[in-house]
């Protein structure tokens, strides 16, 4: 939705949007108790970047919060190339960013990075979510000095979703991926003393994840 197109009574929370341009599509949005010292929409400042709100960043003064919608793959990975040039151009950014202080990285990510991630990865390899490319874009990501808090916490743990399917039962059968995250500086990794999934919420095709952090 567009900012403005429903009340969300959170009295007490500011309210921050960045709206794709074409109505109805994709969009972001952060509910802080907080005052951030800034807010950016446009990070990256790349124009290919600029039009589908898929990003807002806020400067909490003792670190960043970005939080993210990252571009699907689509069918047939008929958006394989935007996909990528988006998470090499992300990870500068949030690189860029760590090195003047800590990053927490959030938001539907649209990956599951591992097997253990989603239900059924055999039949999905290679299927957008689930592909080589987008894998490997994670990867490299974590390679740069950045933790999965979830699996850092919890790294053998299997049938942990956060989106499932609207088709097929998927949900009543757990047949979901894990495509939600938190992703943090690897040097605060150690305050992290929760993150989970809330799979009992309902609501959406998606549930909530938490991080809980000393920081």
């Amino acid at each position: 939705m567009q900012e403005g197109q429903a009340v969300i009574p959170l009295d007490g929370y500011n309210k921050y949007f960045n709206s794709a341009e074409k109505k109805g599509y994709s969009g972001t949005a952060i509910f802080t108790p907080h005052f951030p010292d800034s807010v950016i929409y446009n990070g990256m400042n790349i124009d290919d970047h600029a039009h589908e709100g898929r990003m807002i960043t806020l400067d909490m003064g003792s670190f960043y919060l970005v939080n993210v919608y990252t571009p699907n793959a689509k069918d047939g990975l008929l958006r394989i190339d935007y996909r990528m040039q988006w998470e090499s151009d992300l990870r500068e950014y949030l690189m860029r960013l760590d090195k003047e202080k800590p990053v927490i990285y959030c938001g539907d990510l649209n990956v599951a990075h591992n097997e253990i991630d989603l239900k059924n990865p055999k039949t999905n390899k290679g299927n957008a979510g689930f592909s080589d490319e987008e894998r490997g874009k994670i990867s490299e990501l974590l390679d740069s000095g950045f933790v999965d808090s979830f699996r850092y916490l919890h790294p053998d743990e299997t049938g942990r979703y956060s989106w499932w399917s609207y088709r097929f039962n998927a949900r009543k059968n757990n047949a979901g991926w894990r495509i939600d995250y938190f992703i943090v500086s690897e040097r605060i990794k150690d305050n992290i003393t929760r993150a989970d999934i809330l799979s009992d919420v309902y609501g959406s095709d998606h549930c909530p994840v938490v991080l809980e952090i000393n920081i």
